[in-house]
């Protein structure tokens, strides 16, 4: 008899041993315990150490931590009839526990559908060269118009980035051609406009020489000094365009104007054959 006593109280004990067992949960910083008490919702619990009704209670572990979720490549077409292929990458996060599993099933699924959906809808909406320069401004809407759909849910998208854009091997080769002419364009008007201030400061300068005689020796002097060098033997000395111009103009007056050409001679007329002598003789 006492050892069927015995026996009783060791299963008893062992049975409340494993029902206090199971009422304890222990649950980390970064998640939370959705609790179901006979099919009703009464709260997130945690972090830390609580006490649930075994049996009566069912708890569902939500992480509060930040997912990092890579958006497959989509085949877009964009705006302008251009077909790329785009990835990206979102990040989110579940700032409500209680409706992350109570609106939405599995949420990570959900936000990732959305957000592929989203990312060809809007891409579709935007020329190649915007989607190329513009691309912060993209990141912007897609972020937005997702965490607009995932708010319900319980979830809060931080961050939506394009990372990739692959373009056909024939758009790359225009891209590059036009890339090419814009530079092209750009160097040449560079050296325009070089030349024209150029212009502008030799003209500003010869007027300035101009009006100081002195400071044009000067100059003169500052030149020969520059092109003279050591072992030279040969002394240039420039002569001033205007002395040029004065003999040029003196040197007209007493140049003797060249001879006129000779008149062309008159033709001569053609002989017309004596007939009248040649029939004499024959007669």
């Amino acid at each position: 008899m006492n050892d069927a006593v015995l026996v009783v109280v060791i299963v008893v004990a062992a049975v409340l041993l494993l029902y206090a067992m199971a009422a304890v949960k222990v649950i980390p910083e970064y998640q939370r315990a959705v609790v179901f008490r006979l099919g009703r919702i009464t709260g997130a619990r945690g972090p830390g150490l609580f006490l649930i009704i075994p049996v009566v209670d069912r708890i569902t572990r939500v992480s509060l931590r930040t997912v990092t979720m890579d958006i497959p490549p989509q085949d877009v077409i964009t705006k302008d009839n251009v077909t790329v292929r785009v990835n990206a990458v979102a990040y989110f996060n579940v700032f409500d526990p209680n409706r992350s599993v109570l609106a939405i099933e599995n949420h990570i699924t959900g936000t990732s559908q959305v957000a592929q959906t989203t990312l060809r809808s809007i891409l579709g909406q935007v020329d190649l060269d915007q989607l190329l320069v513009n691309r912060e401004e993209i990141n912007r809407r897609l972020r937005d118009i997702i965490d607009d759909v995932t708010d319900p849910w319980g979830v809060k998208v931080t961050l939506v980035e394009v990372k990739d854009v692959e373009l056909p091997e024939a758009m790359r080769r225009a891209m590059a051609r036009q890339a090419e002419a814009e530079r092209d364009r750009r160097a040449k008007v560079i050296h325009a406009q070089g030349e024209y201030e150029a212009s502008q400061t030799l003209a500003d300068a010869a007027q300035r020489l101009e009006r100081n005689p002195a400071a044009m020796q000067l100059r003169i002097l500052s030149t020969m000094t520059e092109i003279a060098s050591e072992r030279n033997s040969t002394l240039v000395f420039p002569i001033p365009m205007e002395l040029l111009r004065l003999v040029d103009t003196l040197g007209g007056g007493r140049t003797p104007s060249p001879p006129a050409p000779p008149a062309p001679a008159a033709p001569a007329e053609p002989r017309t054959p004596d007939h009248r002598g040649a029939s004499d003789g024959a007669v």
